[in-house]
């Protein structure tokens, strides 16, 4: 699913954003940084082939290693995309928190008591649960927090759920993200 994003991403495309809705992008933070370890790791897998080369190492072998490499730097740039081209997005009747391919919650705007910014850079994961806090992290910080009159029940990643009162997610514009919040949803 995430490599599907590549193309997207190179088209400058966007996933699961209605018509109507305001897009609330995440990955400006983290692509630079994600980018550069694609870099290192695609040089990395160069230098490991010279390397098998020069200690004969066999075709066979040598071809696995590479596979197992440049596999590493698709997953790399997938993630990346799909990071890029699915946000986070505000619309009429919800709020969707996504990261990438890996988190997807749908809550009701009606569900949200309120929202406001405050920056946290302690965030020991990308989505974590904790007290009745999910956070959606990017490098370790959240912008924004979401206050809500009725738990919620979230699937993480690895399909583990919890209820939560409270969401922390980070916006590459909070300023923008928070207007789109506030404005009134139709009734």
């Amino acid at each position: 699913m995430g490599m599907a994003s590549i193309v997207p991403w190179v088209l400058r495309r966007r996933d699961g954003v209605p018509p109507g809705a305001t897009a609330v992008p995440y990955a400006r933070e983290q692509t630079p940084t994600l980018l550069i370890v694609v870099f290192l790791m695609a040089l990395e897998a160069g230098a490991v082939e010279v390397l098998l080369r020069a200690w004969d190492v066999p075709a066979a072998l040598r071809l696995a290693v590479l596979a197992v490499d440049l596999y590493s730097v698709v997953i790399g740039l997938a993630i990346a995309a799909a990071c890029a081209t699915r946000p986070h997005v505000v619309s009429p009747t919800e709020l969707r928190i996504r990261y990438g391919v890996f988190f997807d919650l749908r809550l009701r705007r009606e569900t949200i008591t309120s929202v406001r910014p405050m920056r946290a850079y302690d965030e020991s994961g990308v989505v974590t649960v904790k007290d009745g806090r999910l956070g959606v992290a990017v490098s370790s910080q959240t912008n924004i927090i979401v206050e809500l009159a009725e738990p919620v029940t979230v699937t993480r990643p690895l399909g583990r759920r919890a209820d939560v009162t409270q969401i922390r997610f980070f916006a590459d514009d909070p300023a923008a993200a928070l207007a789109a919040l506030r404005t009134r949803q139709p009734r």
